[in-house]
């Protein structure tokens, strides 16, 4: 369990996210996630760095009960601060990163993917904000990275998800492939990729970096001055105690004994 990195190829460095059972990330996992794709980059022999997680779902944003145990605030600055800090390491990451997503990527699983240079993903993938149904905000920075303006809007208010396919139409996932392909196209990605020049690559880059329209760190940055100010009033509080309840009574057992979800 946590984060691992592997060398499965010359040129090409995995990290992996390992956090049962959804892959929902402490504070110290964003943290040890920034500090892995960060030392990927910096190593002179990789050229691509793909980035997986094990399990049913690629990301489940933030651990909301670890803020939920909290009686402060503390938890709260160290996820905010570890997520900018993911983010952060994924876009500056000095060779092209590719995000291998399977299953659900919500809330802060969308920085990630948002700021990765290209996504592979599984046809039962699904990309997704709830954040407004859980006390929270931010990630509307890399939503905004995936499809347009006004569909960022309506995914974002109405915590809705889109699908890999769907992403795929609008030109942010690289190709849709079945779960059990998966690993296997991302590499395929990533070798084409690693057959660059190794500096060349690198120069590339930052070339693509210094010309985006939006600074990303400062964007996310002022997002999650919105998510403190929503804990401070107390409506965060208020949210995720009744995300909670919502989701115990969202399932129920029918007489043969199946889960139900209602909604």
């Amino acid at each position: 369990m946590g984060v691992s990195t592997s060398g499965p190829e010359k040129g090409i460095s995995v990290v992996a996210v390992d956090f049962p059972p959804v892959n929902a990330l402490p504070v110290q996992g964003w943290y040890d996630l920034a500090d892995a794709v960060r030392a990927a980059g910096r190593d002179p022999e990789i050229r691509c760095v793909v980035l997986t997680a094990a399990g049913r779902g690629f990301n489940a944003g933030v651990d909301i009960k670890e803020l939920q145990r909290d009686p402060g605030h503390e938890a709260l600055i160290g996820a905010n601060r570890g997520c900018h800090e993911a983010f952060a390491a994924v876009y500056e990451c000095e060779v092209p990163v590719v995000a291998a997503v399977q299953g659900h990527c919500l809330g802060g699983g969308i920085g990630l993917v948002g700021n990765a240079d290209a996504i592979v993903a599984s046809d039962d993938a699904t990309f997704g904000l709830p954040e407004l149904d859980r006390g929270a905000l931010g990630a509307a920075t890399h939503l905004a990275r995936l499809v347009p303006q006004h569909l960022m809007r309506a995914l974002y208010y109405t915590s809705r998800t889109v699908t890999a396919a769907e992403l795929h139409a609008h030109g942010s996932v690289w190709k849709v492939v079945p779960r059990a392909r998966l690993d296997a196209a991302a590499l395929e990605l990533a070798r084409e990729i690693a057959r660059k020049d190794g500096h060349l690559i690198r120069l590339a880059k930052a070339a693509i970096n210094g010309i985006d329209p939006v600074d990303v760190r400062r964007s996310y940055r002022y997002e999650q001055g919105f998510t403190f100010e929503a804990a401070l009033s107390g409506t965060a509080d208020r949210v995720r105690d009744t995300f909670g309840s919502q989701g115990k009574d969202s399932q129920r057992k029918d007489s043969q004994g199946k889960e139900e979800t209602s909604g």
